[in-house]
């Protein structure tokens, strides 16, 4: 057994295993993850989003605007864009989790609903865990 910092090839390995696992007992392929990114007019970043499928879920793995870019409607249409995007690609609802400090009130005022929370994390913060039907 070794112990260490991160291991990129591992990650992929155990990646790798437990795809094939979850597709072979499920008989449902994983989809391909999608980004989209907003750019300033000098190519910067204004704000992104990460994302994947599986099984008619959209998982949102990150979303991000630039602090000088927030309160300027950027967070709303990239979500917007993901689900949109999440439908084309055969899903029909979408999940996520946010930091209690981070923008729970974002993603319920575009309709999420909490399904759970990781209470404590990190530094008696949660991990406010949500959910959203999409329609095509």
């Amino acid at each position: 057994m070794v112990v260490g910092d991160d291991d990129p090839e591992l990650s992929k390995q155990l990646d790798d295993a437990l795809t094939a696992f979850n597709e072979a007992a499920t008989s449902t392929a994983y989809g391909d993850s999608f980004s989209i990114k907003v750019t300033d007019g000098n190519s910067e970043l204004v704000g992104g989003l990460t994302a994947w499928t599986w099984g008619g879920l959209c998982g949102i793995s990150m979303l991000w605007v630039r602090g000088d870019s927030r309160k300027q409607g950027w967070g709303s249409k990239i979500l917007q864009a993901a689900e949109a995007e999440a439908v084309r690609r055969g899903c029909d609802r979408v999940a996520v989790s946010s930091f209690t400090f981070q923008a729970p009130g974002f993603y319920q005022r575009h309709g999420y609903v909490e399904t759970g929370r990781m209470l404590g994390i990190p530094d008696g913060h949660e991990d406010v865990h949500m959910f959203k039907r999409l329609t095509a």
